[in-house]
């Protein structure tokens, strides 16, 4: 066994203020740590959109084979770019206490996205969130935005976009002030499977699995792990236009999903809500729900376009 723990992370501002986050969370539990950034598919290829290179692993395959190799102890990931079904021999170790799970509208002229001029260009990495904008407002024009935060805040300031949208989480964290960024609610932008925690990965027979493991939040893994649950079920994934977010309100769960094509007019989205010991009957039933309704042909049609 190492005398430090090796953190395996993405190079961007966003993902080494969570790797330095966990450090700092190794350190409670009197572990000393180090950093070794790793370049993902995802980070080496910023010129095509993000569902055009899409699958599993696009930000986590890279650190997933030094895990496997025993060149990292644990990997740090934006819980929401972790696929549902994980390679064998490795484990979700623990999944953080969770920021602020909405995304945010940003820009430095238009206050809210009602002010935005008609066919405004908005910039998201998201298939997801430009379906829902379409939803919102079938006249703007969502265009692929790709790069670190920095980058996409750069071409935002340069005139390439009216508006940007990203994770709330990631706007928080990095200090991020704008003329004008508005978190945008549940009702008009569900967020995407595990938005605004921290996942860490592990293979299962590390010796400090237990250890790490109890940084575990339970209230976040309920929430995010039913959100998992409906993805798997529904067989979506990370890069499709699906979006799915759980609450624990006093000892209700309320789980509300869309699932849409690119054009923001066909989509299905429903709410439910119920006791908390019923969560999984709960998942079940929305899956159910979506599946009668035609979800799993929608996800079919839109990873085709």
């Amino acid at each position: 066994m190492r005398a430090r723990v090796v953190i395996g992370s993405r190079g961007s501002a966003l993902a080494l203020w969570q790797a330095r986050h966990v450090q700092g969370l190794l350190s409670s539990l009197g572990l000393e740590s180090e950093i070794r950034v790793v370049k993902t598919k995802g980070d080496k290829i910023l010129d095509v959109p993000l569902a055009k290179i899409g699958g599993k692993g696009l930000f986590t395959k890279e650190l997933e084979i030094l895990l496997l190799k025993g060149e990292i102890d644990l990997a740090v990931h934006s819980l929401k770019d972790v696929p549902v079904d994980l390679q064998e021999g490795l484990v979700l170790a623990c999944v953080s206490a969770r920021a602020n799970p909405q995304d945010c509208f940003l820009s430095y002229q238009y206050p809210n996205l009602q002010a935005l001029p008609p066919h405004a260009r908005v910039g998201t990495t998201s298939l997801r969130r430009a379906m829902q904008l379409k939803a919102l407002r079938i006249d703007l024009d969502p265009l692929s935005l790709r790069g670190n935060v920095q980058r996409r805040l750069d071409r935002l300031r340069q005139g390439e976009f009216e508006a940007v949208v990203l994770a709330c989480a990631g706007v928080e964290r990095l200090g991020i002030q704008l003329p004008y960024q508005t978190p945008l609610s549940l009702e008009e932008m569900i967020p995407s499977m595990g938005q605004g925690a921290l996942g860490i990965e592990m293979c299962a027979n590390h010796p400090l699995l237990a250890q790490i493991s109890s940084l575990n939040d339970p209230l976040s893994a309920l929430c995010c792990g039913l959100e998992r649950d409906f993805v798997r079920a529904l067989g979506g994934g990370c890069q499709v236009p699906l979006g799915v977010h759980a609450r624990l309100q006093g000892d209700q769960i309320e789980i509300r999903a869309i699932v849409g094509l690119l054009d923001g007019k066909t989509f299905i989205k429903e709410c439910v809500v119920g006791a908390r010991d019923q969560a999984q009957a709960l998942v079940q039933n929305l899956v159910s729900c979506f599946k009668q309704q035609g979800a799993q042909e929608i996800l079919a049609q839109a990873q085709l376009s």
